[in-house]
């Protein structure tokens, strides 16, 4: 154990008292990876402090999975409601209340922000209301307040960029999504990633017309070509109206409606919407006010904070962790980076925290989950006869009954040399559930031959992956 009287009266070799520090660590920015860290590190015995500004739990609690999660969820209820007349279910057309939605939705928020509140406070963790910015490399100062620390932790996370155009003040970000108070008729969601198309099939799902606009020829840059593909396809079945290789050059309102200037593959065109049109092309790290100049902290060419393996920055007391690094920009790396980096500072453990084969999930409609190398990146690092590639495309059992038709697609990359399973893509019903587990073989070192030797469970999607001929 670290021991609480270890830092209160550090000894010299010859026995003198050293300078002595108010806490042995302080975290700058409540986040999931902020909260893993301190309450590993206070249970140890560490003197913990934790700043914020804002709302305790982040982006991914008050604005991001957690509030994203439930719309999702609200979104598939009306796909079932439309899928049970194909099972013999006679109701009248369901109608969504947005009102109910929203207000139980931050009701639920809220309460999931009292309760990190409640685990701080029982790990023994102080939480320090306020914007910290970094004096030395061992002070940091809090509405006034400055007080010292042994070893200092920033993990403020990130923020919405937008884009410099005309008329932008009357878009919102990511951030401004959750806070619609009335259902937009017709959306614009500008973006290709994650936000994006989540939104996009969040609105689409709720009974909302949504133009979704890509820059590029399809959505999520750097995931498997496939997916990609059978994506946009999705996207498309959903009824959202995807605007490929589209860019928007500027925005002007006109009361309740937004006119959209677009340029695409025909040229330039109008596109009137509601008053929203919501921008998810992309996030920068939240370093704004922190002080990093000042004690030599270095920033990267995106403005992240440039650390080393071991999430130790420039300066050697001061540590970074999750999406303010730019490494993996994912809930679940912040929360086991931070641990980690608790376990090696005050829990004498050497953790360490690998980025290979992270798994992850897209929340559209159906889902896309994915972990390890895409075909593109296994055929780089082994060449093309390196590798094979097995594929299957469907569409499930439960839509059978159903006019809907959904594609199920999963494929399997596999190293000749070695057998060993180098990815698993899906996008389909449950996907994410399928490639969590798949997630934990692949770490173990599963091989094709384990996979095949599994027996499946039937009728399953699950089952595909262990039946590829």
């Amino acid at each position: 154990m670290y021991g609480r009287s270890q830092s209160a009266a550090q000894m010299g070799t010859q026995g003198q008292i050293m300078s002595t520090y108010d806490y042995d660590l302080f975290v700058i920015g409540a986040g999931s990876g902020g909260l893993a860290t301190s309450k590993r590190a206070a249970s140890y015995g560490a003197r913990v402090a934790i700043a914020e500004g804002d709302r305790v739990g982040g982006t991914c609690v008050i604005r991001g999975c957690i509030p994203k999660k439930l719309m999702v969820y609200a979104a598939e209820h009306g796909h079932a409601h439309g899928d049970a007349a194909g099972y013999g279910w006679h109701s009248e057309t369901g109608s969504l209340d947005w009102s109910t939605l929203v207000s139980k939705r931050d009701a639920a928020v809220e309460n999931l922000e009292h309760i990190h509140e409640g685990h701080l406070e029982k790990a023994g963790v102080e939480l320090v209301r306020g914007r910290a910015r970094l004096v030395s490399a061992h002070e940091v100062e809090v509405d006034g307040r400055r007080v010292s620390a042994k070893f200092i932790l920033i993990s403020t996370g990130g923020r919405p960029i937008l884009p410099r155009i005309s008329g932008i003040e009357h878009a919102i970000t990511s951030d401004g999504f959750f806070e619609l108070k009335t259902q937009p008729g017709h959306v614009l969601i500008v973006g290709g990633g994650y936000i994006a198309v989540e939104f996009a099939s969040i609105m689409a799902g709720l009974g909302t017309k949504v133009t979704l606009a890509i820059r590029r020829d399809r959505p999520l840059r750097g995931f498997d070509e496939d997916l990609r593909t059978e994506l946009l396809a999705a996207l498309r079945a959903v009824g959202v109206d995807v605007r490929t290789e589209t860019t928007v050059d500027s925005l002007s309102r006109d009361g309740e409606s937004t006119t959209c200037e677009l340029t695409g593959p025909s040229g330039s065109e109008q596109l009137v919407v509601d008053h929203a049109v919501v921008y998810a092309v992309g996030r920068r790290a939240d370093v704004d006010g922190l002080g990093l100049d000042a004690i030599g902290i270095e920033l990267g060419a995106k403005g992240e904070i440039v650390v080393a393996d071991d999430d130790r920055t420039a300066v050697d007391s001061v540590y970074a962790i999750g999406d303010v690094t730019e490494r993996a920009p994912l809930t679940p790396v912040a929360i086991q980076a931070g641990r980690a980096l608790a376990d090696r500072l005050f829990g004498n453990r050497n953790t360490t925290m690998s980025y290979d084969d992270i798994p992850t999930a897209v929340f559209t409609e159906p889902p896309i989950a994915t972990v390890g190398l895409t075909t593109e990146q296994a055929i780089e690092k082994y060449g093309e006869s390196g590798v094979t590639v097995y594929r299957a495309g469907f569409g499930p059992l439960i839509h059978t009954l159903t006019d809907r038709k959904v594609r199920t697609f999963i494929k399997m990359i596999v190293h000749n040399e070695t057998d060993r399973v180098l990815g698993c893509h899906m996008i389909g019903h449950d996907a994410p559930e399928i490639i969590q587990g798949l997630g934990v073989a692949m770490k173990a070192g599963a091989t094709k031959a384990d996979f095949d030797a599994t027996v499946g469970i039937h009728p399953s999607t699950a089952e595909e992956f262990v039946t590829f001929a």
